[in-house]
């Protein structure tokens, strides 16, 4: 039977959810795995037929420990049917809702020396009543300057869940 390793990074658990939904759909054919990019290390990722990693932005990066994990395992990436996705509030943009059109996907495959064979973005959450003081005001600056929510009485999921199964569609016929 085919396994498929999930592998987030995330900041506030939207990925994760993002993950947890793709791995919902994968597992009805496939041995699936989903792990935090904090415990992947225990794991012998070469176990695997298929490795889709999922990432966060937060403040404009991804996590450093999603380019050191690549470049540690760049071959094994390379060997195997291999996905990328990432979810940030930018793609909340119909205009910056596609791995053509993301500035975080740009960013990323060019700072990257991965090229994953499916590449996907998904809008991510804000949700101001879970973050520390600082952060609330800085992203509600962001959100500000970049005409997105800022009502902090509660959270605002840009999501497309349907769009989430569709690329889960296409990570099970990926060859």
């Amino acid at each position: 039977m085919s396994s498929t390793l999930i592998i987030y990074s995330t900041t506030d658990g939207q990925t994760k959810a993002v993950c947890n939904k793709i791995g919902s759909i994968i597992e009805l054919t496939r041995s699936t795995e989903i792990v935090s990019i904090d415990d992947v290390n225990n794991l012998n990722i070469s176990n695997y037929d298929q490795i889709v990693i999922g990432a966060s932005i937060r403040y404009g990066k991804h996590n450093p420990k999603l380019f050191q994990f690549i470049e540690n395992n760049i071959s094994i990436l390379e060997a195997n049917n291999n996905v990328f996705f990432s979810v940030n509030a930018v793609a909340r943009k119909p205009e910056k809702n596609s791995p053509d059109t993301n500035p975080y996907m740009e960013k990323f495959l060019t700072l990257s020396p991965w090229k994953p064979a499916l590449l996907g973005v998904f809008g991510g959450k804000i949700d101001y009543q879970k973050y520390k003081f600082v952060d609330k005001h800085m992203i509600r600056l962001i959100m500000w300057i970049t005409k997105g929510p800022t009502d902090m009485s509660k959270a605002h999921e840009f999501t497309n869940w349907s769009k989430v199964e569709e690329f889960a569609n296409q990570i099970l016929i990926l060859k």
